[in-house]
């Protein structure tokens, strides 16, 4: 090899360790408000960028040397093995979408630790790396511990609480910060260790040369201060001011269970790879149980997060993918090393929800602990070369780097066919992946942009730049969802900006039409992306329900839309008094009163659920209907007794309706108190006027990933209170 090779290779490993030491320095210090999620996107854009462009430096190393060298680690198997289960679990998820929009950010971080375990090669490499990675998790506590005693350094206002850490959640900052605590530890205890009592040379990462190591252990020593402080810091709010909201452990559990087991027509897809890998939302409305809703703080809450990563991987990659990650923990204890930090992130994954944050995190620690135990084991960490050989001897041969022996059969005329072949190959995955990832984050940005101009009442930037998000990337349901919504409000605006009796322009009604129109659409689009998500059927179900009068079968639209959300969220009490809504707004009380009831029964102290009820039963009108709306209301103030505008309220409403029974007039004055009440008709969001002939509109789409609403998803009705 000539000397201008060896100086190119050795510029492009240096070239290679700086991107590795900039993401790893950034990572826990990167957040922006560009993007809709201020905290976790701006992370997973740093791992994607320097992931990039890492591999293309890599390409370049191997076909300048012509030939590929990696090195091989007892968790290469087991993290490939893992990553292609949740891609799979993405590809049969009903909602592929937002499966694979979820992988793709997991792609990278598996994409960091083969880079990490092939760039981060001896004692220097391994001390930089781990030293960017410290000094940004120590900037981070640091901001964090300043923020807490309301000093404010950063010149921006949204950072100006005391609760403020850039890793966006105050459990995400204290198990990174205790995952890397030890690490600090590590290199600093050359310092520290004379305070325990131990006078022996000690030793950092392969060599004990003190003095070398001076200034590195005195910085160890300050970041290890440091980041016990801010995980002190970062306790003592999770106990006080900001205590999580974790699921329960055992709805986590049967939900996991339920998702694998029971979900219907896709029984062996969901136990082999559950619901599709960043899906569990979907999990979580489908499959909690109803005794979901007797926790009086959580009952209302849609979690995203399973109580543990482990259960969260059970729901939404299944049995394999949960095999995969426990084959990855094996081969951590296989080893029979104590580093403490990967055992510390395997335990929280074991008991705590983990953000993209601390997945990420996970990885980096493993490919740590593999350079780790490459540098004190090499003979178990070998660097293969791969040839191309003749068919005979299987095309490819992997030998360990500098033992091929003259009799091998490697084709050295076609040598550098295989490493061009294999860039080839990786750069075409990674550009793919790329390329839809830069438009994501494009249109992500201009999605942000768009409720800015929303915020400051920018009427046409806001729908311009919701447009051109979409437009940008299409297979997002938010934008699609939130799109609907803002062509229906702004139909709603033009409409009842019009004169009072006086018929709209034909100009006016065809604007208004054509807003409806891309309403529609556009929530149909979002049931069509994806098609397990309640949400998306109770927006489409808003759209119809605001159009009854206006649109032809919108009652019945409304209807069948909400009885798919029902059929999502069935144990629920809120699908319900929207449904029971629905038919309270067309009349047909007796299902009205059914479908509160429901809701009632879910939920035996929904005050709201039987103020519905109650009404339900007054406008039917008959004798019988009027004492069950009685008791209802009675039942509903002992309820609210200790709110006291719903108290005023069902007095008021009491009496009034007391003196209808007894054949007197009964009218309800409404105070500005009682108008503060949690107790409502469930009535539309929006509602256009009516108008003949009714305007023709789509009907909701049809999808088989949707479970058809059946009896069975209701709970059996018990008396009313």
């Amino acid at each position: 090899m000539t000397d201008s090779k060896k100086e190119l290779l050795s510029y492009l490993e240096n070239v290679s360790l700086f991107l590795v030491g900039v993401m790893l320095l950034a990572f826990p210090l990167v957040f922006t408000t560009i993007v809709t999620d201020p905290f976790i996107l701006p992370k997973q854009i740093v791992i994607a960028a320097v992931s990039v462009l890492s591999i293309v430096v890599l390409s370049i190393r191997m076909i300048v040397e012509g030939r590929i060298r990696l090195r091989t680690t007892p968790f290469d198997l087991p993290v490939l093995l893992f990553g292609l289960i949740v891609f799979l679990s993405a590809m049969f998820s009903a909602n592929r979408y937002d499966a694979l929009i979820a992988f793709v950010p997991l792609f990278f971080v598996i994409l960091l630790f083969f880079i990490l375990t092939n760039v981060v090669r001896g004692q220097k490499a391994i001390l930089f790396s781990v030293s960017s990675l410290l000094l940004g998790s120590t900037v981070a506590a640091l901001l964090a511990v300043l923020s807490f005693f309301k000093i404010y350094v950063l010149p921006l206002t949204y950072s100006h609480i005391p609760a403020f850490t850039p890793f966006g959640s105050v459990l995400d900052q204290a198990i990174f910060l205790a995952v890397l605590i030890p690490m600090a530890g590590y290199i600093a205890w050359p310092l520290i260790s004379p305070l325990f009592g131990d006078v022996k040379q000690a030793e950092v990462f392969g060599t004990t040369h003190r003095a070398n190591l001076a200034p590195l252990t005195i910085g160890a020593t300050v970041a290890c201060a440091v980041m016990i402080i801010g995980l002190a810091v970062s306790l003592y709010e999770l106990m006080t001011t900001q205590k999580p909201l974790i699921l329960p452990f055992v709805t986590g559990f049967q939900t996991g269970v339920a998702a694998i087991s029971q979900d219907t027509g896709r029984i062996l897809q969901g136990f082999l790879f559950g619901s599709g890998f960043g899906t569990y939302t979907n999990d979580f409305t489908r499959f909690k149980q109803a005794i979901y809703n007797t926790n009086a703080n959580l009952w209302s809450f849609t979690f995203f997060r399973s109580s543990s990563f482990v259960l969260e991987l059970l729901a939404t990659t299944g049995f394999l993918g949960l095999l995969s990650y426990l084959f990855i923990v094996y081969r951590v204890f296989k080893e029979h090393s104590l580093f403490l930090p990967i055992i510390l992130v395997l335990i929280a994954a074991f008991v705590l929800p983990m953000s993209y944050t601390l997945v990420a995190l996970t990885f980096i620690v493993l490919a740590f602990f593999a350079v780790l135990r490459a540098q004190r084991t090499p003979s178990r960490y070998e660097d293969l070369e791969f040839y191309l050989v003749t068919l005979k001897h299987g095309l490819i041969l992997a030998q360990p780097e500098g033992e091929r022996a003259p009799h091998d059969p490697v084709n050295t005329r076609y040598g550098k066919i295989l490493p061009f072949a294999f860039v080839v190959f990786i750069l075409a995955i990674v550009g793919v992946v790329g390329f839809f990832s830069v438009k994501y984050v494009l249109s992500d940005i201009i999605f942000q942009r768009s409720l800015v101009a929303a915020s400051q009442n920018k009427t046409k930037d806001w729908y311009d730049l919701q447009g051109q998000a979409i437009a940008t990337f299409k297979y997002r349901d938010l934008y699609q969802r939130t799109f609907s919504q803002t062509n229906l409000t702004i139909a709603n605006a033009v409409a009842s900006n019009q004169p009072r009796n006086s018929s709209p322009s034909a100009e006016v009604q065809q604007q208004i039409v054509g807003l409806i129109q891309q309403s529609i659409n556009y929530g149909r689009n979002a049931v069509t992306i994806s098609p397990q998500t309640a949400l998306n059927w109770n927006n489409l179900s808003q759209i119809y329900r605001s159009l009854i009068g206006f649109g032809q079968d919108a009652e019945q639209f409304a209807v069948l839309s909400n009885q798919q959300a029902v059929a999502l969220d069935p144990s629920n009490p809120q699908q319900y008094v929207a449904l029971g809504g629905i038919y309270y707004q067309l009349g047909v009380w007796d299902e009205a009163i059914r479908q509160f009831q429901l809701a009632a029964n879910l939920k035996n102290d929904y005050a709201n659920a039987f103020y519905n009820l109650g009404h339900a039963y007054e406008s039917k009108g008959d004798e019988a209907s009027l004492k069950n709306s009685l008791q209802a209301y009675q039942y509903v103030a002992t309820l609210v007794a200790q709110d006291k505008p719903s108290n005023e309220k069902m007095k008021a409403e009491i009496t009034a309706l007391q003196q209808k029974i007894s054949g007197g007039q009964s009218q309800v004055q409404t105070t500005p108190e009682q108008s503060a009440s949690n107790l409502n008709v469930n009535q539309p969001a929006s509602q256009l006027p009516g108008r003949e002939p009714k305007t023709e509109i789509p009907a909701p789409p049809k999808t088989a990933a949707t479970p058809t609403p059946t009896p069975t998803k209701e709970p059996t009705p018990t008396p009313t209170p």
